[in-house]
Order: structure tokens, then C-alpha cells, then sequence
């Protein structure tokens, strides 16, 4: 069975279920907060429910601990399928960029940690199409950079929300291997400089020359308690108690002795200028 008929029988399901509750699209999608066009997606198989939408839907009607048990595996099988290389990258970014936005919007905590690349939601527009062309170049699959970059662009807006709790942690190394020239890094390292000034963001730096509490095998996403680990051909999500206190304690020692404020800012500005030398 194809990822798209286990969402079209996912969007069954839940259409049944809505029906057996004897509960309106209407009255579902007004009790959820949602736009009835949001509610005709999920019901036909065109997007996949998150696990927090989830729980709404089943909140609203009244679902046994059972059936919002095995409701919530099947959703987080289809993220699984989803989340196979080809399946996330064989028609294009775009979408996948919409939907974790949709997932960072819902949460109020929003924490992640990156040792390879910016964080998504402080990339430029440059250096956002330089990463989006490479993983196009390497996987195959259509390459819709501009499309791409525009859905990461309106992710970026909840740094302004001042509702939103944001942690954002890289790695030196994220700023010095990177896939974008040293132009477009000398700009993306401007822009983090900036950032440094939102109050409602944390944005810290491990140093290269630091020793670190823990070693660092991946980076991974932190949206409340949802745990989110990408590598490179398949993504794993998971709220149990046990892992989102382990991730949670990784990050706690890190901040510790990641540079933040002047000292971030003295990060950035070395390796700004170590880039202006080569061009």
C-alpha cells in the first residue's frame, strides 16, 4: 500500500468517525478553530492530520483511549512513509516546508538544535535556495528552490510572534561547511547577527575549540513535547516521556556552554571576516 492510499483511508476513517459521532464538518471544524477547507483536506487524503490536530479531532468527539491510541500510530506511519527520501523529495520541498510550518505555528515551545546546517527558520533566501538546489541535485527530484524558499520565508514569521518560546543552537562547524558561497554566508551570518537582538529568541553557537557535555551525533527539532530527528533518508517523531526528557537534557548541557549574546556575536564576526578574506 502507497503512502496516498494509507492517507485516503486515514481521511475515510476520520470522516466515518466524524459521521458515527453524528458531529457536522461545520461544527468540527469551528470547535477545532479551523477553516472548513482545512477539514475537507484531511478528510479526502490531501494532507496529513498533525498529532496535535489529532488529538483535537478525537477531543471533539469524544473518542475512546483506544481508538485515539491507534488513530495517533497510523498517523505516525504515514509520517514515517512520508519521510522516506524519495517520497519527501519527489515533488519538490515546497510542501514539506508548509507543513512543518503548519506544526511550529500550533506549538508554543519551539526548539532546534543543528550541526550541519542554519536552522530553517533564520536562513536567508539565498542561502535557503542554495540548500534546497543541493538536496534537489542530489536526490533527483524537481528542483522548485523558489517555491521552497518562499514557504520557509513565511515559517520565519513566528520569530516575531512574541506568544512563541524559540531556542535555535547550531554548531560552528554549520557556519563553516557550508553548501552556499562565501557571499551568500557572509549575508547569512549577517543576518544571525541581527537576530541576536530578538527578545524572544535564543540563538547560541557551540565554538569549534569547545569541549562539548555530550557528543553530537544530529541535530533534531523540539516543538513542545515533540521530538523530531531528520537524517538523511527517513525522519523520526516521538513524544514518549523518556526520549523528550533525554533530548531535553542534551540541549539543557549544551546551553551551558554554548556562546550567546556578545560572545555569539564574536563567533559570527571571525568567521565573517575569515570569509571576506577569500573573496
Amino acid at each position: 500500500m502507497t503512502t496516498q492510499d494509507r492517507l485516503l483511508l486515514l481521511g475515510d476513517q476520520l470522516r466515518q468517525l466524524r459521521k458515527a459521532a453524528k458531529i457536522t464538518g461545520k461544527v468540527l471544524a469551528q470547535s477545532a478553530g479551523w477553516q472548513p477547507s482545512k477539514l475537507s483536506r484531511l478528510e479526502n487524503g490531501q494532507q496529513l492530520i498533525s498529532e496535535q490536530d489529532l488529538a483535537t479531532w478525537c477531543e471533539v468527539l469524544g473518542l475512546s483511549k483506544e481508538d485515539t491510541a491507534a488513530l495517533h500510530d497510523e498517523v505516525r506511519g504515514i509520517r514515517l512513509d512520508q519521510a522516506r527520501w524519495r517520497n519527501r523529495t519527489g515533488t519538490g520541498h515546497e510542501v514539506l516546508q508548509q507543513t512543518f510550518g503548519e506544526a511550529e505555528q500550533a506549538a508554543t515551545h519551539v526548539r532546534n538544535f543543528e550541526t550541519g546546517l542554519v536552522p530553517g527558520l533564520v536562513q536567508t533566501p539565498d542561502y535557503a535556495r542554495a540548500v534546497f538546489t543541493a538536496f534537489s541535485r542530489l536526490s533527483g527530484a524537481p528542483d522548485d528552490a523558489d517555491d521552497a524558499v518562499r514557504a520557509r520565508l513565511q515559517r520565519q514569521t513566528i520569530l516575531y510572534d512574541s506568544s512563541k518560546h524559540i531556542e535555535l543552537l547550531m554548531t560552528e562547524a554549520a557556519l563553516r561547511h557550508s553548501v552556499a558561497t562565501p557571499e551568500v554566508m557572509i549575508g547569512q551570518l549577517d543576518r544571525l547577527q541581527s537576530l541576536l537582538e530578538l527578545s524572544n529568541v535564543r540563538l547560541g553557537i557551540l565554538p569549534l575549540d569547545l569541549q562539548l557535555p555530550a557528543p553530537v551525533m544530529h541535530g533534531f527539532w523540539m516543538l513542545d513535547d515533540l521530538v523530531t530527528i531528520e537524517v538523511t533518508n527517513t525522519e523520526i517523531a516521538t513524544r514518549e516521556p523518556g526520549d523528550v526528557k533525554l533530548f531535553s537534557d542534551m540541549l539543557a548541557a549544551l546551553w551551558k556552554v554554548a556562546a550567546e549574546g556578545d560572545e555569539a556575536q564574536a563567533v559570527l564576526r571571525r568567521v565573517a571576516d575569515e570569509l571576506r578574506s577569500l573573496t
